[in-house]
């Protein structure tokens, strides 16, 4: 029978962009592999992926995507809490993933059924089918850490990280604010940061965990894993860090490939071009980053008052008490939005684009010196295989905890510091932008991020850490 990896990525397009990599990956070691993609249809943003899909099947034919019938959520499902939103598609989603595993299996040996994190609920239909479950985990191995030990530090306590305030211990990790823990599990009442204890709890029963990481990025957190000291009660799958894993082709949600005009990509490209090399500071917080009109106006002034170079990326603020863009966004209004006259004064030295820019294109282009990033972790290995060196400035999911790894692990990145309420004002902005820009500080961070750069190349090539993972994997394929 012919060879196939299927594989389950949850409905957000970083985690899909990440998996199909992978996907491509895959292929590059074995071009005789059929890969099969599930795709779940997400509760938010429901055909931001369509352009991107129909990209990839159109020039790799072995990548084949199956569409998963849409579900029917409860109507008293919370529309307004994204995580648990894509959970119970995914966990709806169930007996269609199933049914399509027990089809591809009918004309192929499968070798693995590869999930992502959140597709846990899956784990089982794998095991029913006798199809060996692996995890790609699509954030840094420091935040797998805190996965493996969070039933440990669940049993530790009886109250929520948000409560604690105090540093946490987790191993081959720095020390961590309990409020900078993972935003879906800092409330132990949240129906949400149970979902994340159980699949915790499935991780070291899986046949390996695949990693969008590389060894010389987070030695110390890879160490812990295979020491076995995140699951102290227990056996520790294998791990196989087979990154860093770039879409080269940026196509982001809300991409325009077709944009035409001010703020097309092209257009964005083009103003850099012009732009001395290293001067200019890129701003972008990712697919479901948004501001309130009041912190937007901030980050104008502190651009404004800090005299450097700058494309900023500006989305409408969020509406419907949505704290995140899981509805499509509409094209924001630059004049009403930011300060009076803000973008007539800075047009020799700043461009402002609207909802979307070409990351990993201008991330790489010469002109650009710095990254204010809200630390979603392909943006961060983006940044760092172009050598470019960030702010962070994190806002859901994983990326406080990821900030602390930046910063004080790596030492890739200065720090946005945020108020208690998590607004920042200008002077924390210019602040920010001039240290990365000008200060020793800045210097030595970008320094540590060419480096790591090089790291990136060395591990993805001919007889690196991140080739030798992937061939150990087909081996452990081949044994079963």
């Amino acid at each position: 029978m012919a060879e196939a990896v299927v594989l389950y990525p949850s409905p957000p397009i970083g985690h899909l962009l990440a998996m199909v990599e992978l996907g491509k990956l895959l292929l590059s070691h074995r071009p005789s592999l059929s890969i099969h993609v599930l795709i779940a249809t997400p509760p938010y943003q429901a055909e931001s992926t369509a352009p991107y899909i129909a990209a990839v099947s159109s020039t790799i034919p072995s990548i084949v995507f199956h569409k998963l019938p849409k579900v029917t959520l409860l109507p008293s499902t919370d529309v307004t809490h994204h995580e648990f939103l894509t959970f119970e598609v995914l966990r709806l989603s169930n007996p269609n993933v199933h049914e399509t595993l027990l089809s591809i299996s009918k004309d192929y040996k499968v070798h693995a059924f590869i999930m992502d994190f959140f597709c846990t609920v899956a784990f089982k239909v794998a095991v029913d089918l006798s199809i060996p479950p692996y995890f790609f985990y699509t954030s840094g191995v420091a935040t797998l850490c805190s996965f493996f030990y969070l039933p440990t530090l669940h049993n530790n306590t009886t109250k929520s990280f948000k409560e604690l305030n105090l540093l946490l211990n987790i191993p081959g990790v720095p020390p961590v604010p309990s409020a900078d823990m993972p935003k879906p599990v800092l409330d132990r009442n949240d129906q949400v940061y149970h979902i994340f204890i159980n699949n915790s709890m499935y991780l070291p029963k899986s046949a390996g965990i695949i990693i969008n990481s590389f060894e010389s990025l987070e030695p110390r957190a890879i160490k812990a894993i295979r020491d076995g000291l995140c699951v102290p009660d227990g056996p520790t799958p294998p791990l196989y860090c087979i990154g860093p894993l770039i879409d080269d082709v940026d196509r982001r949600s809300g991409a325009r490939s077709n944009a035409a005009g001010e703020g097309a990509p092209d257009d964005c490209l083009m103003w850099l071009d012009k732009q001395p090399s290293k001067s200019v500071v890129f701003l972008c917080f990712g697919s479901l980053g948004l501001f309130s009109a009041q912190q937007l106006k901030e980050i104008a002034e502190g651009l404004e008052r800090s005299e450097q170079r700058f494309l900023w990326v500006v989305r409408n603020p969020p509406s419907e008490n949505l704290s995140v863009a899981i509805k499509e966004q509409s094209e924001p209004d630059l004049n009403t939005l930011l300060p009076m006259g803000f973008l007539e004064r800075t047009k020799e030295r700043g461009k402002v684009v609207k909802s979307w820019a070409p990351q990993v294109a201008v991330l790489n282009h010469d002109s650009v010196g710095g990254f204010v990033t809200h630390c979603g972790w392909n943006s961060v290995l983006e940044s760092v295989c172009a050598g470019v060196p960030m702010v962070a400035w994190p806002l859901y999911a994983e990326q406080r905890f990821n900030r602390v790894l930046l910063v004080e692990e790596m030492k890739i990145a200065l720090p946005m510091v945020e108020s208690e309420t998590g607004f920042v004002d200008s002077s924390e902005v210019e602040k920010r932008v001039r240290e990365l820009m000008e200060w020793e500080q800045g210097k030595l961070v970008r320094e540590r991020t060419v480096a790591m750069k090089h790291a990136a190349k060395a591990a993805m090539s001919e007889g690196g850490s991140s080739r030798l993972a992937l061939a150990k994997l087909f081996e452990s394929w081949k044994k079963e």
